[in-house]
């Protein structure tokens, strides 16, 4: 463990914009959730009508956990239903960003070759994503109790939060014994989560098997039941898991070498397929994981949203405040509009997730040294940069159709052209992204702090009714809201040309400069 706290402070160092955007970025959404609430609901008999309408929703269940009570804490836990679900993704994707990633790059190996014990890396990396997961909990807690709720809930709405985090901090370090990429430790990772997922959700809904939420981290965060008698001993069950996955994680990196995996590779073919003889070809073998993976995951969600579209409709037509709220965010005067705008915008914030990590598949590859080798041919930068950018462009559009069309299904509306409507705006992160790479590359992973603030003002600043100038910041406030709304091709197409300049100057730059940059 020798060097644990230097290498600690290195990871903090790496991520010191990242970690705080999403910390404090996430922690601001409970506390304009709870605001939302109070508007929608000012009153104890609104609040128990909303609980007879929704607690026994098998589709509200599904994507949202059960409902305890009908007070404005149940409510608001209710309602952050999902976050322990990102913050499980976020942490898990830090560990393996400071491992697997840091063994993949080579520089694991330059830092071992110090003073550095052989766990060291592993042990600064899963205290890096679980302090992160700590100050997000704690601070949900102190902007929810601020308001007026009781400090036990808060605390326990916080720790459940922080309890999912540490989970799949675990998670992420078995992940990246296992695979030789990575990649493959991402996926795994994600696999893990989005069974935990569907076990919490089956569960949930389910009156015989109630026990599989049980096997869920997902669950056991609910299970916690802020607001509706704690029980705190839950929280021994989340620790207990994280040191048994830690524990683990370290008796598997005891027993391979550096820079290899636990899980053999498999050998591939003697020789490279015809197929892989362009740019276009190879960066379609590096990027059709991600694309399939985003895909799936957005289309799941897809069905899940439209499926609770008439009871969100219906909920919304009893309560004016609620109806303004969700119109805020997106659509014209229709009640169920307004509820199916505001969802396409979130599917365009998340395709937006996929363009930039799309994109900074540049920037990836060149930190890998993977990069140099394929530029030593006779392929050039900006057809291997445009190769890669072909699916940061095309892939959301993909992306958007299947999410719309599998939203449309679930809720009997045709979506597929209000989901594409969000493309500008997304392809706007994607030049951004590209922009950072080629004129930043060290700070290329800003493109997910931009991400972030978009986000946090789409969702709490609109319910907060933030000044229209700090709104228009994000290009996603610039769309047109559909259904319901009338489309803009004015903005549509500024969007299109901020995003067109922005990714050609990236591309422009990284011709330029020296490569690789480390």
């Amino acid at each position: 463990m020798t060097g644990t706290a230097a290498l600690l402070r290195l990871a903090l160092r790496r991520d010191r914009l990242l970690l705080p955007v999403w910390v404090l970025g996430l922690a601001l959404a409970p506390v304009g959730y709870l605001s939302s609430i109070k508007a929608a609901y000012p009153d104890a008999a609104a609040r128990q009508h909303f609980f007879d309408l929704n607690a026994s929703s098998a589709t509200f269940v599904v994507r949202n956990g059960p409902l305890y009570g009908s007070s404005a804490g149940n409510l608001l836990a209710w309602q952050c239903g999902f976050v322990p679900v990102v913050v499980g993704l976020i942490a898990l994707l830090t560990v393996v960003r400071h491992t697997r990633t840091e063994e993949e790059a080579g520089r694991r190996e330059l830092t071992g070759a110090t003073v550095v014990g052989r766990h060291a890396g592993l042990a600064a990396a899963v205290l890096a994503a679980c302090g992160a997961c700590l100050v997000f909990g704690l601070a949900t807690a102190l902007g929810v109790a601020a308001q007026g709720e009781p400090w036990a809930g808060a605390l326990a709405l916080g720790a459940g939060f922080a309890l999912a985090g540490w989970v799949f901090a675990g998670v992420g370090a078995v992940a990246a014994q296992l695979t030789w990429g990575a990649s493959g430790a991402r996926g795994i990772g994600i696999g893990v989560l989005v069974l935990a997922f569907l076990l919490r959700a089956a569960g949930d809904s389910s009156d015989t098997a109630g026990w599989l939420a049980w096997l869920s981290p997902i669950g056991w965060a609910h299970r916690l039941r802020p607001f509706a008698g704690e029980q705190w001993w839950v929280l021994a069950v989340g620790v207990a898991a994280t040191g048994a996955s830690v524990a683990v994680a370290v008796a598997l990196a005891a027993r391979r070498d550096l820079g290899a995996a636990v899980l053999p590779a498999r050998l591939g073919r003697s020789e490279a397929k015809a197929s892989l003889r362009s740019p276009l070809a190879l960066a379609w073998r590096l990027q059709r994981g991600t694309l399939l993976l985003w895909t799936g995951c957005l289309g799941l969600v897809g069905l899940l949203m439209g499926g609770v579209a008439r009871n969100v409709a219906d909920t919304m037509r009893d309560n004016r405040a609620v109806a303004d709220v969700v119109s805020r965010m997106g659509g014209g005067g229709a009640v169920l509009d307004a509820y199916l705008a505001g969802t396409m915008t979130l599917f365009g914030l998340a395709a937006a997730g996929y363009a930039v990590q799309a994109t900074l598949k540049l920037r990836a590859e060149e930190a890998a040294g993977r990069a140099e080798p394929v530029l030593a041919t006779a392929v050039g930068r900006v057809g291997w940069a445009l190769a890669h950018l072909t699916f940061a462009f095309f892939g959301p559009a993909f992306v958007l159709t299947l999410t719309g069309w599998a939203t449309g299904l679930a809720s009997g509306a045709p979506l597929v052209p209000a989901a594409l409507a969000q493309l500008p705006a997304v392809w706007v992160l994607t030049g951004l992204a590209a922009l950072l790479t080629g004129f930043l590359p060290r700070f290329a992973a800003a493109a997910w702090g931009l991400l972030a603030g978009f986000l946090l003002l789409s969702l709490v600043g609109t319910a907060l009714r933030w000044n229209d100038v700090v709104l228009g910041i994000s290009p996603f406030q610039h769309l047109p809201r559909l259904p319901g709304g009338t489309f803009s091709p004015v903005s549509a197409l500024w969007l299109v040309l901020i995003a067109l300049v922005a990714g050609a100057s990236g591309v422009f730059a990284l011709r330029r400069r020296d490569m690789p940059v480390g």
